[in-house]
């Protein structure tokens, strides 16, 4: 396995030492854009890490938050994309229909790159109902690295978020991984 971190404007910065990929919050629902998302994204990349852009879904508007992302997501062959599907802070949540339709209109808008679906543990058991994370799931379940309590085939398991979210991929080497990034 190889490590990675997730970050949003809520890290002013961070060390790539060790690292193999970072995700970073790009936008959220569709007005909502990480205003460090630049300086991340060249700390990421100037790290030599596989770099990766996350969307936050809200319920409703699938196309235009899809769009939305794309538009504002940097595009490098062999980034990674992702949809960070979990409770909002109004306490709502995208349906199952909203996550497995933006996961398909970014893999349309965006057909050169691998998305994948963002979850914790609880919404792949009890919310989830068609399975469908695109490209490969990275599940959200605090225990030992690697180990996440699902039956499911899961790409990148996020094991703490302290004291920031770590993460490892099920990649033998950070090459496997830029190898499967580009599809």
């Amino acid at each position: 396995m190889i490590r990675g971190i997730d970050v949003s404007s809520h890290q002013s910065s961070f060390d790539t030492d060790g690292l193999s990929f970072v995700f970073i919050k790009a936008t959220e629902g569709r007005s909502y854009t990480n205003p460090k998302l630049a300086a991340q994204t060249k700390l990421s990349r100037d790290g030599g890490c596989v770099t990766g852009f996350y969307h936050f879904l809200w319920p409703g508007n699938i196309a235009a938050q899809a769009a939305y992302f794309v538009s504002k997501a940097p595009e490098k062959a062999g980034d990674l994309l992702a949809v960070d599907w979990e409770t909002t802070g109004d306490g709502t949540h995208a349906s199952n229909a909203d996550k497995d339709r933006f996961i398909r209109e970014v893999k349309r808008l965006r057909p050169h790159h691998r998305v994948l679906l963002y979850c914790n543990r609880d919404f792949w058991l009890n919310r989830d109902v068609t399975s469908y994370a695109g490209d490969g799931l990275w599940i959200a379940d605090y225990v030992t690295a690697g180990k996440p309590r699902i039956q499911a085939q899961w790409t990148i398991h996020q094991y703490t978020s302290t004291p920031l979210d770590k993460n490892v991929a099920d990649f033998e080497s950070k090459a496997t991984l830029e190898e499967w990034a580009t599809p």
